[in-house]
């Protein structure tokens, strides 16, 4: 039986079906969202999971919180990678998608921070819950730093800031196949699956 994650965001579920049997859950367009107000990604990620699967009798349902951590911004912006923007109040002078806002306020940000003080790390947290019991839990990060121009339109988020040091490339330079490994969420989804298949 696949499981079913509770997104939308077409990036998330295009990472997600490149690991597994992944689908989209039934219905959610129809299902109001719940709060995404934990200090934590895990602690998001668990409540989302419980929510969505207690409206999903008999379906194992996937729920994530991912984001951007800034070490020069202190964490930021952190379980509010989403809402970096709007929770700035930041402005430009024509109205952009919501990952373009993101990425040009955390470049505003890091103005005058040095490129060797541009330190970061993407982190994925997972939740797997049935019927409200939580199923799995799992993990992932990636090391990187932030670049002061992005780079690639292979990616979403904030992937074209997002430099992998060790390979020269952003994110979003990143074809799919080479994301797989690489990715935070790749990594917790591949520890969370190892959990249910310890074999």
């Amino acid at each position: 039986m696949p499981l079913f994650a509770a997104t939308s965001n077409p990036g998330k579920l295009r990472d997600f079906a490149a690991h597994a049997d992944i689908e989209p859950l039934p219905n959610l367009a129809t299902i109001p969202p719940p709060p995404e107000d934990a200090p934590t990604f895990a602690e998001n990620a668990r409540s989302k999971a419980i929510y969505y699967s207690r409206l999903a009798p008999g379906l194992p349902v996937l729920a994530d919180d991912s984001g951007l951590e800034i070490d020069a911004l202190h964490g930021a912006p952190g379980v509010r990678s989403a809402r970096f923007a709007d929770d700035r109040n930041y402005i430009t002078r024509r109205p952009l998608p919501p990952d373009q806002r993101n990425n040009l306020c955390v470049l505003d940000a890091l103005a005058t921070t040095r490129d060797g003080d541009r330190e970061a790390r993407y982190r994925c947290a997972l939740a797997l819950a049935r019927d409200g019991q939580i199923l799995a839990e799992a993990e992932g990060t990636v090391e990187g730093e932030i670049l002061a121009i992005p780079r690639g339109n292979l990616g979403f988020g904030y992937d074209p800031l997002f430099l992998l040091p060790d390979l020269g490339v952003t994110m979003a330079e990143l074809k799919p196949e080479e994301k797989l490994s690489l990715s935070h969420r790749g990594r917790a989804l591949k520890s969370l699956l190892a959990k249910l298949d310890p074999a």
